[in-house]
């Protein structure tokens, strides 16, 4: 410790750096008195506001253990030469219970804190709770803001003209969606009520259609939706719980989500107390919530899939490596088409030739990957697959074909015959796209390949 007479501005990048900085080793020693008291107390910490929580069938156990917790942190903070906004504290109580609940005060006094009066609802950053964790009041509140930024667009504009379509439509997704749908993950999942927000939520998508359109107030809404081209509300969220889902699988091993979540493929050594894993099958299957449906869903697709893998690293990708010993040969339709189907028909001698086909019909994919070495046909493989993308398939069919060559002895050469080079390109695309866990399969088989012989190729 040193005495520092320079301080960051208000509002300054350093602040909460620093912050953290300096109240990490204070954070990890209150834990440590926590645990030494046998206090069960979980800690949340953000900037400069600390949340204990406390769970406990009988309320007067859970708070003696906040006045302990508050007690130690005062105490630890006077050490640091810091002090506590009494004024800023606030208590909270969650409760099942369908009968009445009149939480009594949380008197601080003794202890040099206020007395606290437990409200009906609790904000914080942002979000809106109430005891039963339902989320009107959260989705109220954003509804009416978003509601109000739709009539504010009525006056863009200028004298002469208003807005035009084109320019009302992304107005709409880029500023009045985000307000809506802010916090969405606490109140959007799986056998969750719905159908009090989706009300609310459709409202507020009908009155902007409306807007866009200039259409009048008794138009049909799904009418009105399909002519300006809005996704409706509840696709729209799962589009957007889809994609949170599997964004939760590339955070790093030691984030706080990771930390509570039960993956077989964690990296993490000890999980947190309250983890999923942590829970009984009993309590499990009561336990509702995006967390729960996160995980879930990471245990059915991407096990294997690292964000951190080294070939999708800079440095050690295959384009950075061996960046000669891939091409792509684009055909186009014209007068050479007959010039094109020679050079097809003279591959001999080496060459392991993997010509692939994909179809979609009634959301069944069908890809057909054959093999051939020295034209001589060696394996010819049919996979159903029931809702994937028609890229999905063919990224799918050339992996296998891929693998397949590479398990055969004395190849150097590998010629992938396909109608959708976009798809071959993807697999050299280390950028964050949705086929990666495919395109990681078949970097692996790639580099193992080149590595073993410089002079080995793989064409398109």
């Amino acid at each position: 410790m040193f005495e520092v007479n320079v301080g960051v501005g208000q509002g300054s990048t350093l602040s909460p750096i620093l912050s953290a900085l300096y109240l990490s080793f204070l954070l990890y020693i209150l834990e440590n008195h926590l645990k030494n008291l046998n206090i069960p107390v979980s800690i949340i910490y953000f900037v400069d506001d600390e949340l204990f929580i406390s769970q406990n069938k009988l309320l007067d156990i859970s708070k003696s253990h906040l006045f302990c917790s508050y007690n130690v942190m005062i105490k630890l903070l006077d050490k640091f030469g810091l002090a506590v906004e009494h004024s800023k504290t606030k208590v909270f109580h969650f409760n099942r219970s369908h009968g009445f609940f009149d939480p009594l005060l949380f008197d601080l006094s003794s202890i040099g804190g206020p007395v606290l009066v437990p409200k009906n609802s609790w904000k914080y950053l942002g979000f809106i709770f109430d005891r039963k964790l339902s989320f009107h009041q959260h989705i109220d509140y954003y509804s009416n803001k978003a509601i109000s930024t739709v009539k504010c667009m009525k006056i863009l504009g200028n004298s002469l003209y208003s807005i035009i379509l084109t320019q009302k439509c992304p107005l709409y997704r880029c500023c009045i969606l985000p307000i809506t749908l802010y916090g969405f993950q606490l109140w959007f999942y799986n056998h969750a009520s719905l159908s009090y927000s989706l009300k609310i939520l459709n409202k507020i998508q009908r009155r902007a259609a409306i807007w866009i359109l200039g259409a009048f107030k008794m138009s049909p809404s799904k009418g009105i939706e399909v002519i300006t081209g809005l996704i409706p509300i509840r696709l729209h969220l799962q589009k957007l719980v889809g994609r949170l889902q599997l964004r939760s699988l590339t955070l790093p091993p030691n984030h706080f989500i990771q930390m509570l979540m039960d993956l077989f493929f964690s990296l993490l050594k000890h999980q947190h107390s309250i983890s999923l894993k942590s829970l009984t099958s009993r309590q499990r299957s009561n336990v509702k919530g995006h967390l729960v449906d996160s995980n879930n869903k990471l245990y059915r697709i991407f096990p294997f899939f690292s964000p951190l893998y080294p070939e999708l690293s800079p440095g050690s990708r295959i384009i950075d490596n061996f960046s000669d010993c891939f091409s792509f040969n684009l055909a186009t339709r014209n007068k050479n088409d007959k010039i094109r189907f020679r050079q097809l028909d003279n591959i001999v001698l080496e060459l392991s030739s993997s010509p692939t086909d994909t179809s979609i019909k009634n959301d069944i994919a069908t890809s057909i990957s054959h093999v051939h070495i020295a034209n001589h046909p060696v394996i010819k493989t049919l996979h159903h697959i029931a809702f994937v993308t028609t890229t999905e398939a063919k990224l799918f069919a050339i992996r296998y074909g891929i693998n397949q060559a590479c398990t055969k002895e004395n190849v150097f050469k590998i010629i992938i015959v396909t109608d959708s080079i976009h798809v071959a390109k993807k697999i050299f695309n280390t950028s964050s796209h949705s086929y990666q866990s495919h395109v990681v399969v078949i970097l692996s088989k790639l580099r193992h390949l080149f590595a073993n012989n410089q002079n080995s190729l793989i064409e398109f």
